[in-house]
């Protein structure tokens, strides 16, 4: 039958990109390492250093995830071409719809294998801190952050990555003026990185009882959370770092909000703010809180080694008119555009849904591009 020649043919295209992505993945190289350390993980001494060994652990179940993700991928493709042949061998109609559907949550899978070839910086596979702070635009603004808020909480849920609340502060009358998570899973930096800078809305203010069009803007800012060997590497006289103490606003149960368990640290030399009112205990946000502070002056440095940044006090985005990386329109059309790649979207409410996929890998394919 056509239609089932047709999915066969499609599926067949893919032989030779499932052998391209094998290579790209270094699938048989991760196999090696693999073995390598299930022989470590069997040495009498292994576990004399536990946090060594916990961590080598770790490292050998993402590896074997990516090997098992890949294999459970060339699987299901064989297994769609033999269920394709058969369905047209039997002149079954009533499966091609189902057929259909496996067939694009394959080719969906591809495409999110294919985005991890991408992951090539240093970090891409560290959790990621995402901060959010609103611009130019007042209420409006604040309003603007708490849908980027609600985006990258939609998108992290999607894929399967945990949320954790570091801060938060509320606006006056809406939305929110700034906050932080924690983006925990593999590759979640490699992800969110593309997300730095600043973000523009435009659309019929809810807020103006003229019914005019406003332009707001919010800033998002990502990091990396460092590894405990990394972040020890890196020294803070902490005479630098006025550390003060608040009461916990916004989401939070009656302990949260009622002693002064937030963290807000302020290193002087820099201008680098970090605040933490996630846990139940001063002493865990202070904990919290340092680390951020390392990350932040890890990527600072970074920056500067990379002549990225011409000055590194204070906040290095101006969140405004001139600066944005992507703009979102609701009216009087509707088109998301990243202004750096020039990939669009035009349904803006998906967008906000947190499909951001196709931003993300349009980004990370130009920085591989340019390399």
């Amino acid at each position: 039958m056509l239609e089932f020649d047709n999915i066969r043919l499609d599926l067949e295209s893919y032989d030779e990109p499932l052998v391209k992505l094998k290579e790209a993945l270094h699938i048989d190289h991760v196999s090696d390492q693999i073995s390598e350390l299930e022989q470590r993980s069997q040495e009498p001494d292994f576990w004399n250093d536990v946090d060594r060994a916990q961590s080598l652990q770790q490292n050998l179940g993402k590896l074997k995830k990516k090997v098992e993700s890949y294999n459970q991928l060339v699987s299901t493709h064989e297994d769609l071409l033999a269920l394709c042949e058969l369905a047209n061998d039997e002149e079954d109609i009533n499966s091609l719809p189902e057929l259909t559907e496996n067939v694009r949550l394959f080719k969906d899978d591809v495409e999110k294998m294919r985005l991890e070839t991408l992951f090539t910086g240093e970090y891409d596979a560290n959790n990621a801190i995402l901060t959010l702070h609103a611009g130019a635009g007042g209420t409006e603004a604040m309003d603007w952050t708490s849908m980027l808020y609600r985006m990258y909480n939609r998108w992290a849920e999607f894929h399967g990555f945990t949320v954790k609340e570091l801060e938060f502060l509320e606006g006056e009358e809406a939305g929110i003026k700034s906050c932080s998570m924690m983006v925990s899973g593999d590759n979640a930096y490699g992800y969110l990185r593309s997300e730095l800078g600043v973000h523009r809305l435009v659309r019929i203010s809810p807020f103006d009882a003229s019914g005019r069009r406003h332009t707001s803007f919010a800033s998002c800012e990502v990091i990396p959370e460092l590894d405990e060997t990394t972040a020890d590497d890196i020294k803070i006289d902490m005479t630098d770092v006025r550390v003060d103490t608040y009461r916990s606003t916004g989401k939070g149960g009656q302990h949260i909000n009622k002693t002064d368990t937030a963290v807000r640290m302020t290193h002087n030399p820099t201008g680098i703010v970090v605040a933490c009112q996630a846990e139940r205990s001063q002493l865990q946000n202070k904990e919290t809180c340092l680390k951020m502070l390392k990350a932040k002056l890890f990527a600072l440095a970074k920056a500067s080694a990379m002549e990225k940044v011409e000055d590194l006090k204070g906040n290095q985005m101006d969140i405004a008119w001139g600066s944005q990386i992507r703009s979102y329109v609701f009216c009087p059309y509707t088109l998301v555009k990243d202004h750096r790649t020039g990939y669009e979207e035009v349904d803006v409410d998906a967008v906000m849904d947190g499909n951001l996929d196709g931003f993300i890998f349009a980004f990370l394919s130009g920085m591989k591009i340019e390399k």
